[in-house]
């Protein structure tokens, strides 16, 4: 029987290399996840709050929709379902071919209109504890609703939003997880095949959540030092 350190090394008697490159996979899903689940956020964010009644029924819809199915469904559909309905169409146009949608873009588009759903309703607290009299203030100065929205809305809803965002931030990391199901090597997925070769399933997935840990620990230090770079930049204006 090989001893832990030997299970956990680098090289060809160990199986270091590949939970390394499971943790390289789950931080990049992560990392491009998050500057989509943002931006989709933040729209969905100005949608619910338009004076147009569409688009507030439009956002509704989304969040209501996202934040109502479970993670590892919207998964399936996205990875199966958007797969089945872009064969359909290309077939129209070309009947031999065969589409194969990347399990990292599936996981990506998956996790990031879930984040998105809840990013926005922290995008809509964080607009709705801004006084009117800030926009108000930007337009007798000369400012557009678009300079408006840059110079003086963004810093504070930055600064409000922080938090609610760090939680989701770590809620997006230990839900990257799920892609293990749709084939993809993250984390998960490395454990489970290095506890199914060697039969030490125990160790295997405790260190993976290890390794979930410390992830979490090393963003908190980075959540705190952006908080504080934030907290910074609003006293000298």
């Amino acid at each position: 029987m090989q001893s832990v350190w030997t299970l956990l090394s680098f090289g060809p008697d160990g199986w270091g290399d590949d939970l390394a490159r499971g943790v390289l996979v789950t931080v990049s899903l992560a990392l491009v996840t998050l500057p989509l689940g943002l931006l989709i956020g933040f729209l969905v964010a100005l949608a619910k709050q338009s004076s147009e009644p569409s688009m507030r029924l439009a956002g509704n819809i989304y969040t209501t929709i996202f934040r109502g199915l479970p993670e590892l469904l919207t998964l399936f559909l996205v990875f199966y379902g958007a797969q089945i309905g872009i064969q359909q169409a290309v077939r129209l146009v070309r009947p031999e071919a065969v589409v194969e949608i990347n399990s990292f873009v599936a996981g990506m588009v998956a996790l990031g209109v879930v984040f998105s759903s809840y990013a926005s309703e922290v995008f809509l607290s964080a607009f709705r504890a801004i006084p009117r009299g800030q926009y108000e203030g930007g337009y007798s100065v000369g400012l557009s609703p678009r300079q408006t929205m840059r110079l003086v809305i963004l810093p504070q809803l930055v600064r409000i939003a922080l938090p609610g965002l760090s939680n989701l931030w770590l809620i997006l990391l230990k839900d990257t997880a799920l892609v293990s199901a749709v084939g993809l090597t993250d984390i998960v997925r490395q454990s489970s095949i290095a506890a199914r070769v060697t039969k030490q399933a125990f160790m295997f997935f405790g260190v993976a959540c290890l390794i979930y840990l410390a992830l979490a620990i090393i963003s908190s230090f980075g959540i705190g030092a952006i908080e504080r770079w934030v907290g910074k930049r609003a006293a000298q204006r």
